[in-house]
């Protein structure tokens, strides 16, 4: 074997091993919560000025419930809330999500919003609807929606990336191809978020930015060559999650509520409940 064939499989066995160290890294939990009790103060939620807790929780005594009683669209029972966690470029969330029985969509192509992730581009109180980057992680019209809206930067220097302004908005929409939130049962959501690499050399994006998302375990969304962010903001990391269920003004088609439980952010897919148990390590 001569020296360059050599050169090469020494680098073909590097990299591949430190793709499988990689791997073999156990998941960072974030964060997480049960909303077993209403002590979430404590463990670091905040902006938020009510809290229900409800039985008939996926696991554990407890989960937090969100009602809608008229057409305003503002939420009831429990507010808003934020979580600040470590900046990373990846981000995986898992929760379980249900929908009361009889639910109904807004009869449009959009709403309600549910929860979100933001960055540190912009600060911990930033509300979500015109930021430099916010991600949705929400069901609508059946299906689940992974989506991102850069608003905020129609004046930077790149521009916008998620899309031109209609009328005051702007987004990417990643949606499941079938609708998947047919009952009123618990459902196993999960999505993950990459931020795209930048030539900077280049001025340019990388378009390698991942979206995917799962239900129950299978995979429904996937996208390996997305957009997120501008090299505007080669510093950009994911550290904030916000959750706020909102239907536009009108938009609510009746009284209803939906059930949110065992809520996971980290650096790996933790999989439905069994899965993420054990790679907890528990």
């Amino acid at each position: 074997m001569n020296r360059q064939s050599l050169s090469l499989l020494l680098f073909v066995l590097i990299t591949l091993t430190s793709a499988f160290a990689d791997e073999a890294k156990p998941a960072t939990v974030l964060f997480q919560e049960s909303f077993d009790d209403p002590n979430i103060g404590k463990r670091q939620w905040y902006d938020h000025t009510a809290l229900r807790m409800a039985g008939g929780s996926k696991a554990g005594t407890g989960c937090i419930e969100y009602e809608w009683t008229d057409s305003s669209g503002t939420v009831a029972g429990s507010s808003a809330m934020r979580h600040l966690f470590e900046p990373t470029d990846e981000i995986f969330i898992r929760y379980y999500l249900r929908l009361s029985k009889g639910w109904g969509w807004s009869g449009r192509s959009y709403h309600p919003h549910l929860t979100h992730f933001m960055t540190t581009e912009n600060t911990k109180w930033h509300g979500p609807a015109a930021s430099h980057l916010t991600l949705y992680i929400e069901p609508v019209n059946g299906k689940l929606r992974l989506a991102a809206q850069d608003i905020q930067n129609k004046d930077a220097l790149h521009g916008l990336t998620q899309g031109p302004l209609r009328g005051g908005y702007n987004g990417q929409m990643f949606d499941s191809a079938d609708e998947l939130f047919t009952d009123d049962q618990w459902h196993c959501i999960e999505a993950q978020f990459k931020l795209n690499t930048l030539d900077l050399n280049a001025d340019k994006p990388n378009a390698d930015g991942i979206v995917r998302g799962w239900f129950d375990g299978k995979l429904v969304i996937e996208h390996t060559n997305v957009i997120l962010r501008p090299t505007d903001f080669p510093n950009m990391k994911f550290n904030q999650f916000l959750m706020a269920p909102y239907f536009g003004p009108g938009l609510l088609p009746h009284a209803q509520k939906l059930w949110i439980d065992e809520m996971a952010v980290s650096t790996k897919r933790l999989g439905p409940l069994p899965y993420a148990k054990r790679s907890l390590g528990k």
